[in-house]
């Protein structure tokens, strides 16, 4: 059987929240959530560093400066109607799990949030692996009535991880 998150640690730091296992119960829960079984798939997660991920956005995105959180998507799933819910992946099994894509973390970015929030960064990585996670999936917050799907999505996905909704208090946004 697979692991269901491949997470390649570059930046020391996040092996102190316990990263690996805490991004493997992130993602369970979300793919769950949608009716998805876990063992069908994999996601390779990079925890780098802000210099790693402001490299990334530049090279990917145009955009300078790191960011929080970035994904690429294995499969193009995201819906033609604004807020409607995304295509399912294509289905994957614990033999020969089908690739989401790949998610990448920021550190310093992360903590600085985190602490911005006065939320446990743990709390905080887990709600950007849950984010990240809902954009391998088709999910994304260009349009306002799909943030509003995603968000509702990840503020009860959270919930079931017994993690408080991030968004009230006017919390920062996930990239």
């Amino acid at each position: 059987m697979a692991l269901l998150v491949d997470t390649i640690i570059e930046d020391d730091r996040w092996r102190r929240i316990g990263l690996e296992a805490l991004a493997v119960r992130a993602a369970e829960a979300a793919l769950r959530h949608l009716g998805l079984d876990p063992d069908g798939y994999e996601i390779a997660l990079l925890a780098a560093d802000d210099a790693r991920l402001a490299e990334l956005n530049a090279a990917f995105r145009g955009r300078s400066g790191a960011t929080n959180v970035l994904s690429w998507p294995a499969h193009e799933l995201a819906p033609a109607t604004p807020g409607a819910r995304p295509a399912a992946p294509p289905d994957g099994s614990a033999e020969w799990p089908e690739s989401l894509g790949d998610i990448a973390l920021a550190f310093g970015t992360c903590a600085a949030e985190a602490t911005a929030q006065r939320r446990r960064l743990e709390d905080h990585a887990a709600h950007l692996v849950v984010h990240g996670v809902l954009h391998l999936l088709g999910y994304d917050h260009v349009r306002d009535p799909d943030a509003a799907l995603m968000e509702r999505t990840e503020t009860v996905i959270l919930a079931q991880l017994g993690i408080a909704d991030p968004y009230r208090d006017g919390a920062v946004e996930p990239g």
